[in-house]
């Protein structure tokens, strides 16, 4: 039995009010995970690149099908920003009209903490988001559930603290002290010292290769394995001291910012850098990468701030605002800048289609707070900031994911579940060699290119280039009687003798003569040894 368009039209009629407008809204919603218009099928005219276009483009209709059904039951919760009506303006929201408006587990996301003789702080948190770990200038250390609004552990080092950073888990983070970077467990044990990185600047922990990337005071770049203790790789920036360091999420791609306005991409494979990019004409004071890792946004010291789609490496935007000292995107987009005690939050109005950053909301801290770090919280709408006078959380309405998967970060996981997740990362440890600008090209196959012989006027041109090369190279001066005419003369015959081996024909030349030499040699020999010589 076939049913006919006229029926399923008269069908979708008798449907019930409701079912008809979660039809509506699973189209919409299948239309926003759509890549765009298909392929034109019609003009083309060969048939299999028509056949496999048009099975294309069906798995791209079915797998935003799939996403849109998975949104609709599976993601109930949406994303809030603050709305406004006629004149006003978001900006001009205060953190004390947001907490008259928010219930009562929200609101105490809103504190200071007043450490005036510890500061300034440097915050981080895990990749939930439960857990908050905080580093103060003079050796505070303190690690707080942010759940329960409770202190886990606090320790004082003595020493000065310039950067902190959680491990895989909550269970071990590390700390950039005077000296070396140490590494301390949950209750505040001192794990290891690391000695070979010598006084570290910034620490970062790069999570799907269990690698801890820091660049110390001499502007020295180095991966250390925690797995085993090794060290991945040591690299020489050559751009001098820095203590701006970032992780781009989407690849694992180092960037450090330098003193000459350039921002530097690297990885533990390579000597040199992926990516080097002026940025800015003075110094670069922070960098901060997007969660889609598209996008970069860099601030110097004139003043600027910049936001650049590292798919093209071009500056799509360029904001005229203050020196911003610190840099951070949220979950969802936005862009925090933080300078004295000023934090702006800049949001995308376009939507993410063409990278308009405009002016979301504002707070001031009490004045005389500098600020160190801003940090938002993963998946919550809170943004935490730490200063010269301890450490403050306020409320950026719409920052965080709504929606967390239990599998890649659970706020709620119990230690059973911790040391399952544990086990299943080190199996699904990425070694660093996987760490490129475009991972998706990861198993994928390289095209063959079938090298062409050159003809022999190339190689003639490029014999003698290298001929006038070698004999152009200006010798060293050297004394006790090394630096006598007929030795520099001899000298450079050997280097020019060595240019002429390097190309083919040389090399051919050569073998014609061996071939002559082993013939001769056969010739010479008896009648009785003659059938014991090598046959070509």
């Amino acid at each position: 039995m076939e049913i006919s368009s006229e029926d399923n039209n008269l069908m979708e009629k008798v449907l019930p009010p409701v079912e008809q407008e979660s039809d509506v809204e699973l189209e919409t919603k299948v239309k926003k995970y759509l890549r765009g218009e298909g392929a034109n099928l019609e003009t083309l005219k060969d048939k299999k690149l028509k056949t496999q276009l048009a099975s294309r483009e069906k798995l791209y209709g079915k797998s935003a099908k799939a996403a849109a059904k998975i949104e609709k039951w599976l993601l109930p919760a949406e994303a809030g920003y603050l709305e406004t009506e006629g004149l006003e303006k978001t900006w001009r929201v205060k953190q004390t009209d947001i907490a008259n408006e928010v219930d009562i587990l929200s609101s105490r996301n809103q504190y200071d903490i007043v450490l005036p003789d510890f500061g300034p702080y440097k915050l981080d948190f895990t990749a939930s988001g439960r857990h908050m770990l905080a580093g103060g200038r003079k050796g505070h250390l303190a690690l707080l559930d942010m759940m329960n609004m409770s202190l886990i552990k606090e320790i004082q080092v003595r020493e000065t603290v310039r950067d902190v950073a959680f491990l895989h888990n909550d269970q071990f983070f590390a700390a950039a002290q005077k000296k070396y970077a140490y590494i301390y467990g949950r209750d505040g044990t001192e794990l290891h010292c690391l000695k070979e990185r010598g006084p570290v600047a910034r620490l970062r922990f790069l999570k799907n290769h269990f690698l801890l990337a820091s660049v110390n005071m001499s502007g020295q770049l180095h991966y250390q394995d925690v797995t085993h203790g090794g060290m991945v790789a040591s690299i020489r920036t050559g751009k001098g001291r820095t203590d701006v360091m970032e992780v781009n999420p989407y690849n694992s791609v180092v960037g450090l910012g330098h003193s000459g306005g350039t921002v530097t991409m690297w990885k533990p494979t390579s000597q040199a850098p992926l990516v080097q990019m002026q940025c800015h004409p003075g110094p670069v004071s922070s960098v901060a990468f997007h969660p889609n890792g598209h996008l970069m946004a860099t601030s110097g010291k004139e003043r600027k701030i910049k936001i650049w789609d590292l798919r093209k490496f071009e500056e799509v935007q360029t904001i005229h605002s203050f020196h911003a000292k610190t840099l951070s995107f949220s979950q969802k987009g936005l862009l925090a800048a933080g300078t004295g005690s000023f934090v702006q939050i800049l949001g995308d109005s376009s939507g993410g289609s063409s990278h308009n950053y405009t002016r979301y909301m504002n707070h001031s801290m009490v004045k005389g707070y500098q600020i160190e770090k801003v940090m938002f919280r993963p998946y919550e709408d809170v943004i935490g900031i730490g200063h010269s006078m301890g450490w403050s959380s306020i409320l950026i309405p719409g920052s965080g994911e709504p929606n967390f998967d239990s599998w890649v970060a659970n706020p709620f996981e119990t230690s059973k579940q911790r040391r399952e997740k544990e086990v299943h990362s080190l199996l699904d440890k990425l070694p660093p060699e996987t760490i490129m600008l475009d991972p998706s090209k990861i198993g994928a196959m390289r095209p063959s290119r079938r090298k062409e012989k050159p003809s022999r006027g190339e190689i003639e041109a490029e014999k003698e280039v290298a001929i006038e090369a070698a004999k152009s190279t200006e010798l060293k001066n050297k004394t006790k009687g090394r630096n006598k005419p007929s030795k520099r003369t001899k000298k450079k015959k050997e280097m020019v003798e060595n240019a002429k081996r390097t190309f083919p024909e040389q090399e051919h030349n050569t073998a014609i003569k061996k071939r002559r030499i082993v013939e001769d040699a056969a010739a010479e020999l008896p009648t009785s040894l003659k059938r014991f010589a090598r046959k070509n």
